[in-house]
């Protein structure tokens, strides 16, 4: 049941409000906000007392915070200008119809990303807290993040599997010829190198794979066709190495919180479009680039009624903006408390969708050139999936640079590997801060040298034959189905059950900005029905994972749906955690009285300064009785 609107927590009860507050006047004067009046009234208000509720709030640590707004800025900006714009948002849009895909993915950034971008920002921004901390607004969806930061986690460890590759790429770029230029002795009958026409070779063009394809599978991958059916391969040396690399940089930037990270942020955020412009530039010169785009921006209009393309505007969304993974609400708890947070999400989630723009015409533009090579339509070149676009396409067409190939190569596979950086920091940053959140007193450099090492111990295993196999596997039911349910129980903890009215008088208090309505009616009322609708589609139209054309067996799928399982249960699981440890330590044996505490806001929720803390709850207070607003 949603706490009454208006105060809750700690001053859900107008006795504990007259107790707290007697012997203050509250300024009757609209638009001011209510000062105590002696040092003991300011302990007075800090520290309540009354017969419900016989505890302080309890000081809070020091919490570092980003050294300037430039800085949180520029991390958002390149944790959501990730690798998903540059492989995920093209492949997405190839599988969904070029064009007809930006015709729902542009509606659901407007009226599902952004707004629940927004929120994310404004309710770790407001408390100070990581994802799993910020459930101190009701300690009964702890278990949210929990969940959160579990696929969190998982996802970390596959992006930076994906910067291994960048690694692993960037040194075979100082070789004299680009390896992947020409057929090598890892290469197919069917292979075909920049300098061969498809049909001199085969009658069926269709059978025709680029060298730098066959490269990246057999070379770079020495991918096992036949997936789990002989077991788990070993490990490829060169592959674990420059995954060691990718770690280490990590824990570099890492170690010293958002003021090292902050300053990454400069390189990671702005590097990325001078090389992708440059790509562009000369991608549009290539034969057959004008098809490639044509194809991009070509609506087929009988996609928008494939529910099935909205579903997949809604995931990658998701995945670009990093909605739902805690990020958000991590990146945002390191800021001032009265940072104008409305126009970052704007200027963030405005950023990500032209760049998603970005590279899709550049993707396709190169997409266009291989299918003139070989004589194929443009939805048939790519054969792999995302990371195949990233790693194929974008190779070949590096190689038909006429001019210093090796250069461009090196630039661009630098800034694939800075795009993978600048997400993998926030990323693992989310585990960072959870456990620093939940044990202050741990020094940060050591948690993430921990962190960083078993992120190392599990990427081991994107580095074997079937590592690829496991990456689809954990990116569907780590970083797709739970997440999904889990903004579900986000959603309904925040809007429903701390209740809307209290998050807007929240925001209106920090942002000192009324919120209006399209704001309302998404997190209300659209936002939670829209993804209940979709994860139910999801659910009900799943078919077998497929991997290329590699299907998932029953074991594998068993193993997906295990994790998938773990996370959503690890929200009824800190639930029935809470109640009892609520239950033990309140003086009334009742357990209806324990419920009842557990869904309200904890002791320590509200702003993290005890000034502001103070003003805020005075606020709260002269709203419910109906006087002025937040100055």
């Amino acid at each position: 049941m949603p706490p009454t609107p208006g105060v809750g927590g700690p001053m859900d009860n107008k006795g504990t409000v007259n107790a707290a507050f007697d012997g203050l006047e509250l300024e009757e004067t609209l638009g001011k906000t209510v000062q105590p009046h002696t040092t003991q009234e300011r302990q007075d208000i800090d520290h309540p007392q009354s017969p419900n509720h016989d505890q302080s709030r309890p000081e809070r640590p020091e919490r570092e915070q980003w050294a300037n707004k430039r800085e949180f800025l520029l991390t958002c900006v390149s944790m959501a200008v990730g690798v998903g714009n540059v492989w995920r948002f093209p492949f997405v849009a190839l599988e969904n119809g070029g064009g007809a895909f930006l015709i729902p993915y542009i509606l659901v950034l407007i009226f599902i990303g952004k707004p629940l971008y927004y929120l994310e920002f404004c309710i770790g921004q407001f408390s100070s807290f990581g994802p799993v901390k910020v459930w101190q607004l009701s300690p009964a969806f702890k278990g949210v993040g929990c969940g959160q930061a579990f696929c969190t986690w998982i996802v970390a460890t596959y992006y930076v599997s994906l910067m291994a590759m960048c690694v692993y790429y960037l040194f075979a770029s100082f070789s004299s010829i680009l390896p992947w230029s020409s057929c090598g002795p890892w290469a197919s009958p069917y292979c075909v190198d920049i300098n061969s026409n498809s049909t001199l070779i085969l009658n069926d063009t269709a059978q025709a794979i680029t060298s730098s394809e066959e490269y990246f599978m057999n070379q770079v991958l020495k991918i096992d066709p036949e997936g789990f059916k002989n077991g788990l391969g070993y490990p490829d040396w060169h592959m674990a190495a420059c995954l060691l690399t990718s770690w280490i940089l990590i824990f570099v930037v890492q170690a010293w919180g958002v003021k090292s990270s902050g300053k990454a942020a400069y390189f990671t955020a702005f590097f990325p479009y001078i090389v992708l412009f440059t790509i562009l530039i000369r991608g549009a010169t290539l034969p057959g680039a004008l098809k490639g785009v044509l194809f991009f921006i070509t609506p087929r209009w009988e996609k928008l009624l494939d529910p099935g393309v909205w579903y997949a505007a809604v995931d990658q969304a998701f995945f670009s903006l990093s909605i739902g993974f805690g990020v958000v609400v991590m990146l945002s708890s390191y800021n001032g408390f009265r940072n104008n947070v409305y126009i970052d999400a704007t200027i963030i989630s405005l950023a990500d969708t032209l760049t998603s723009l970005l590279a899709g015409f550049t993707t396709f533009a190169i997409l266009g050139n291989l299918a003139e090579e070989l004589g194929v339509e443009v939805q048939n070149v790519v054969k792999g999936g995302g990371t195949a676009l990233a790693f194929v396409s974008f190779p070949d067409a590096l190689a038909r640079f006429r001019v210093a190939p090796q250069v461009f190569s090196v630039l661009f596979f630098l800034m694939m590997f800075t795009l993978g950086l600048g997400s993998a920091i926030p990323y693992t940053g989310v585990i960072i801060t959870a456990i620093c959140d939940q044990f202050p007193r741990l020094i940060k450099w050591q948690v993430t040298l921990g962190v960083c090492i078993s992120g190392m111990l599990v990427g081991v295993l994107y580095t074997i034959p079937q590592g690829q196999y496991i990456l689809t596997l954990l990116n569907h039911y780590a970083g797709g189905v739970p997440i999904f349910a889990l903004m579900i129980f986000e959603l309904v903890g925040v809007v429903w059950v701390y209740g809307l009215p209290r998050l807007l008088k929240d925001i209106e208090f920090m942002l000192h900005r009324k919120t209006g309505m399209y704001w309302k009616v998404c997190w209300g009322v659209f936002n939670p029905l829209f993804l209940i609708i979709v994860f139910i589609y999801s659910q009900a139209t799943a078919s077998p994972l497929k991997y290329g054309s590699y299907v998932f067996d029953d074991v594998a799928t068993g193993i997906g749906i295990g994790i998938a399982t773990m996370a959503i249960l690890m929200v009824p699981l800190m639930f029935l955690i809470q109640l009892y440890q609520t239950h033990i330590s309140n003086d009334s044996p009742s357990i209806i009285n324990s419920l009842g505490k557990v869904f309200r806001p904890a002791y320590d929720w509200g702003p993290k300064d005890s000034i502001l803390n103070q003003e805020y709850h005075l606020f709260l207070l002269s709203k419910e009785n109906g006087l002025g607003k937040c100055t």
